[in-house]
């Protein structure tokens, strides 16, 4: 499949680079881009081993979403847009392999929110970011208020999106809203190394392992662990459960399927 303002490539290590194409609008997201994301992100899903999320150009991850299209619309009309955004993030949420965000600029809004979903977050130096949506006299609606403080503590979420505040990379990682902060010109070289590490890990295992993971934001504890037991042991048996254990006893690289 192909699409006009997103691209997916993957390499022969099965890491797949999805990006957000709309420089001209700081990769901003309309329907058709949305659409177009939830498409591609259906597509990579079973068939590689890593997802890497960001945006073209050296300005922006995605700014948000497009506000020129929100402007005018009526309530059915933003609750449709509202469900397709929740659709496109749960579905980096859930992805069933380790989705990275290169957050390469602005991430703002709609951008942040779908940073948000990812497992994993690398800004460049440069990346400034914000759930920047009260100034619109609106909210996070793509998940934003729920995944936020998630990340940060409660009050430093209520913050971010009471004042809609914008915070450099720096901020955002002292804050724990990013993993790991980068030179601008090493980000690209960075995250290829983090998907490259992934991909060679046993697929299935991080697969359960991210759903575990999922879980504690979920469901109760209790059910949790019960699901985290039953992960555990479902993976004895598995190519990959019995190579990793023979290679560590063998003092060996493990192959993973």
């Amino acid at each position: 499949m192909s699409w006009d303002t997103v691209t997916l490539d993957v390499d022969d290590d099965g890491v797949a680079t999805l990006t957000v194409s709309r420089p001209e609008k700081l990769n901003s997201l309309n329907v058709a881009t949305l659409e177009a994301l939830e498409e591609a992100i259906a597509e990579a899903t079973g068939t590689v081993r890593v997802l890497v999320l960001t945006g073209a150009g050296d300005d922006a991850f995605v700014a948000g979403a497009d506000i020129d299209y929100m402007k005018e619309l009526s309530t059915p009309e933003a609750q449709a847009y509202a469900e397709l955004g929740h659709r496109v993030a749960d579905a980096l949420e859930t992805f069933p392999a380790p989705v990275i965000a290169a957050i390469n600029g602005y991430c703002f809004g709609g951008g942040c929110e779908l940073a948000l979903a990812c497992d994993l977050r690398v800004a460049s130096e440069r990346a400034v970011l914000g759930q920047t949506e009260i100034d619109l006299g609106i909210v996070p609606g793509w998940g934003g208020t729920q995944r936020l403080s998630r990340l940060v503590d409660d009050e430093t979420a209520r913050r971010l999106v009471f004042f809609g505040e914008r915070v450099d990379a720096a901020d955002a990682y002292e804050l724990g809203l990013v993993g790991k902060l980068v030179a601008h010109d090493e980000l690209d070289e960075h995250v290829a190394g983090m998907a490259a590490e992934l991909a060679e890990k046993p697929r299935y295992a991080l697969s359960v392992a991210k759903e575990a993971l999922n879980m504690v934001h979920e469901e109760p504890q209790s059910a949790g662990l019960e699901y985290e037991k039953r992960a555990w042991s479902g993976l004895f048996g598995t190519h990959d459960q019995r190579e990793g254990m023979s290679a560590f006893v063998e003092d060996r690289e493990p192959q993973f399927e």
